[in-house]
């Protein structure tokens, strides 16, 4: 080995050495970021939206007349009633028989679902977790998120409805098949959860 080849091994391992150094430097003395998948807010706060959630947990959004609206985090199979508890449950301006026609408390929380509770005198339209006529969604008004909801309808289906809808509100369930806005299966697994009235 010559003389020359000596001095770029000893180079190298010096170059080993500081970048060993470094690492040890910066991972011994508590300079964090955050995990992988996870962001922060503004406020040095872990982002829910932007992490993965577990699949034992769902992240739902409460609004409306409760007293901590908010996201929140529940384990899966939860109901919606176990959501609105969370919020800390209705608050004083809800308006109680808005939220026993638009808000199922049975229904089955969904990940990513949001559940908006009416105040008096805020007309809050279709919501998740069922609304409408005795709980009905109703495919001529209900919320991009409301008919998302629904099985077997996703965000390409729901684009297809909403631009029907506005072109000419639906008749019928049939005439969605009739414009090929849904397919007859698509209405048969819908067909006792919505309304066109």
């Amino acid at each position: 080995m010559t003389i020359g080849d000596r001095i770029a091994m000893a180079a190298l391992a010096t170059a080993l050495v500081a970048v060993g150094l470094g690492a040890w430097l910066l991972l011994g003395f508590g300079v964090s970021s955050p995990p992988p998948g996870e962001a922060l807010d503004p406020f040095g706060n872990p982002s829910i939206s932007a992490r993965p959630v577990p699949s034992d947990l769902v992240v739902v959004d409460v609004e409306g007349a409760v007293l901590r609206p908010g996201v929140f985090e529940l384990p899966a199979g939860s109901r919606v009633a176990d959501a609105v508890e969370a919020a800390g449950g209705y608050g004083p301006h809800a308006d109680l028989a808005a939220a026993a026609l638009q808000v199922n408390l049975a229904a089955v929380l969904r990940d990513g679902q949001q559940i908006v509770v009416p105040a008096v005198g805020v007309a809050t339209g279709e919501v998740s977790g069922g609304s409408g006529a005795g709980g009905l969604v109703n495919l001529n008004s209900a919320s991009p998120e409301a008919l998302d909801a629904l099985p077997g309808i996703g965000p390409v289906t729901v684009q297809k409805i909403v631009a029907a809808r506005v072109e000419q509100p639906f008749a019928s369930l049939e005439e969605m098949v009739t414009r090929k806005v849904l397919t007859t299966s698509q209405v048969d697994k819908i067909r006792d959860l919505v309304t066109v009235s």
